[in-house]
């Protein structure tokens, strides 16, 4: 049975819109045919965690429905990330063509060495919050007791600005 997925995308390198566009339609294959895919609109950050100097990101989220296991769509989207240009082995939080993170797999809980999800800083991190309640403000994930909604109302010290919204 399919499950419905959230995925985060970035960029900071590069043509950022053009690199979300190329991710967005990558992952947008993958899904569930005649499902919905969702997309937040485009919100420009300051980077968190990343060395100085960093340029800001572009970040969306967009959610699909997806028929198959987590550590299969771990393994696709990382597939992408190269395909689009990201090194396997870069220093940490370095900026990059394109991140694709997985936020959310319907309401498992997946722990593995690899893989945890929901993502674990999802809710303290305002460049996916905002997008996420964009399209799922409602949603509450696994184990939470919080709306996506509620949990952005805590982190409104983080800088962000709408950006686009993509095609």
């Amino acid at each position: 049975m399919p499950h419905r997925v959230g995925i985060a995308l970035g960029s900071n390198l590069g043509d950022r819109l053009e690199n979300l566009r190329a991710a967005r339609d990558l992952v947008a294959d993958i899904a569930v045919p005649g499902e919905p895919v969702l997309q937040a609109s485009i919100y420009e950050t300051a980077p968190v965690g990343c060395p100085d100097g960093s340029p800001d990101f572009y970040n969306t989220v967009i959610e699909i429905s997806y028929d198959g296991t987590a550590e299969d769509l771990l393994d696709q989207t990382q597939g992408f990330q190269r395909q689009l240009g990201r090194p396997e082995v870069a220093e940490r939080n370095a900026p990059r063509m394109i991140d694709i993170d997985l936020l959310y797999f319907g309401d498992e809980r997946v722990v593995t060495d690899r893989l945890e999800l929901p993502h674990p800083r999802l809710t303290v991190r305002r460049f996916v919050l905002q997008p996420l309640a964009d399209i799922r403000p409602e949603l509450v994930l696994t184990g939470d007791a919080r709306s996506i909604q509620e949990h952005l109302g805590t982190v409104m010290d983080q800088e962000i600005h709408k950006a686009a919204v993509m095609m």
